[in-house]
């Protein structure tokens, strides 16, 4: 076989994917459990805002949220289901550029997280969980956390940040909005053919 075969040099560029809202469906599949262990009927359409899941339960605080979801036998990252597209476009993307997942959590969460991947082929080059994203230098970044994409935006003025569009998040200057996969699909195409006439004419 070509060295060229086993080269880290992809000629593409390096995609920064976040996980949860992002790839997979963490609010379907958290409400999942939830309504098995209390007898509820939580859907996903009701989160509308960041950081207040508990409010849509019995918990009085995220804190309370987070102890409940880390509990024995809990497989609360691990079951989330993907999102529409997520899972094909990004074996798309990784066939042509650098795959990097970047994920804030928590340790506890890691394992599941890292065993998600796995389970549904993510073909990640790189998978990093920092609270400070911009540490994983990336040509373009898919985030829906409204600080993470702030604080992206300002940290890497030279990245293109985009929005995954979702009613716990608001539009930003100098980020830009997708609203599905394959949206995001044709803008990682834009950003690396700019990108390359960039190096041709330097």
């Amino acid at each position: 076989m070509s060295d060229e075969i086993f080269s880290d040099l992809l000629p593409g560029i390096r995609v920064g994917v976040d996980m949860d809202g992002v790839l997979a469906d963490f609010n379907s599949g958290w409400m999942t459990r939830y309504n098995r262990d209390f007898g509820t009927t939580l859907e996903a359409s009701m989160v509308q805002q960041w950081d207040g899941l508990y409010t849509l339960t019995h918990f009085d605080s995220m804190t309370a949220f987070w102890t409940w979801a880390q509990g024995e036998g809990s497989s609360t990252f691990r079951d989330a289901p993907p999102l529409p597209g997520a899972i094909e476009a990004i074996k798309r993307i990784g066939a042509r550029h650098r795959v990097v997942v970047v994920s804030s959590k928590f340790d506890w969460a890691i394992p599941d997280s890292l065993a998600w991947l796995a389970d549904h082929g993510v073909p990640a080059r790189e998978v990093h969980f920092l609270w400070d994203k911009s540490l994983a230098d990336c040509d373009i970044y898919l985030d829906d956390a409204p600080h993470q994409l702030a604080e992206l935006s300002t940290a890497l003025p030279d990245a293109v940040v985009c929005r995954m569009v979702h009613p716990w998040n608001r539009p930003l200057e100098g980020v830009e909005d997708v609203h599905s996969w394959e949206e995001f699909e044709a803008v990682v195409e834009r950003v690396a053919e700019e990108r390359e006439a960039s190096h041709r004419e330097g």
